[in-house]
């Protein structure tokens, strides 16, 4: 199989949950084949209406170690480079949008190193679980360079400036234990309990409406900016969501449960 053909993301079905599995040996370098396979692989997820939880993992030794090294060794040494290199970004900067603004919860599964681009990749997902053990962050200023895929951006709203400026400025790559208590990520556990836990979780978030976690999500959103927009969302998205025949289904198992003699 050429590189022109390889599979390096696979996908899987596990009820109402879409896993997409980063396989580019060894570190999940980020090139134009992952970024377009993973691509594909979020779109399919968006599109199926029966799918509550997109779940990124790796199947690699790390969860995504940046940009490729032979792309960017090519980028120094010709005059083009620094356009090629923007480019990249850019199309990171999209996918990740994507990802970001999807109609359903997105959990990444963090088993190994979440550096650069792999951080900025878990950044977007509403949710990340890591292992303990593994490195995550930001290290981008030790090379002279900046997490342009929308890490910057998206640290900083996740952890507020003073503590996005102390871990992109100081290049820092704490564990994944160090990031729970840190806000960088939701959940830590020994990685020996990882894809247990990660799978678990996402079967709990799967087994809620979709439509309901996406106006949920909406409305979080919306809680990051200027004025009032947030609060007209949550009208409008209980709106919507009192006419859905699922959480009306919802709702009246549990009235009627609530009014059952005990």
């Amino acid at each position: 199989m050429n590189a022109a053909t390889e599979t390096v993301v696979g996908v899987e079905r596990q009820g109402a949950v879409f896993v997409a599995t980063l396989s580019r040996a060894p570190v999940n370098a980020l090139d134009d084949t992952l970024i377009a396979q993973l691509g594909t692989a979020v779109d399919a997820a968006i599109a199926d209406e029966s799918v509550t939880v997109l779940h990124l993992r790796s199947d690699q030794r790390a969860f995504g170690a940046g940009a490729d090294l032979e792309f960017m060794r090519r980028c120094f040494a010709g005059p083009d480079g620094p356009e090629a290199m923007v480019e990249l970004v850019q199309r990171m900067q999209r996918l990740f949008a994507r990802i970001e603004a999807a109609p359903l919860v997105t959990l990444a599964e963090i088993g190994g190193a979440a550096l650069g681009g792999g951080f900025e990749l878990a950044l977007s997902c509403d949710l990340r679980i890591a292992a303990a053990e593994a490195r995550i962050g930001l290290p981008e200023a030790g090379l002279g360079l900046l997490p342009g895929a929308g890490g910057t951006q998206r640290l900083t709203r996740l952890v507020g400036p003073g503590l996005a400026r102390r871990l992109i400025f100081g290049a820092e790559t704490p564990t994944g234990a160090e990031a729970l208590g840190l806000g960088l990520v939701q959940w830590a556990v020994p990685r020996a309990e990882l894809a247990a836990a990660a799978q678990a979780l996402a079967q709990r978030l799967a087994s809620l409406p979709r439509r309901a976690l996406a106006e949920n999500k909406r409305c979080i959103e919306l809680a990051g900016l200027p004025g009032d927009s947030g609060y007209q969302a949550e009208v409008e998205g209980t709106r919507r969501l009192y006419q859905d025949p699922e959480t009306r289904r919802r709702v009246s198992a549990f009235l009627d449960r609530s009014a059952a003699p005990r």
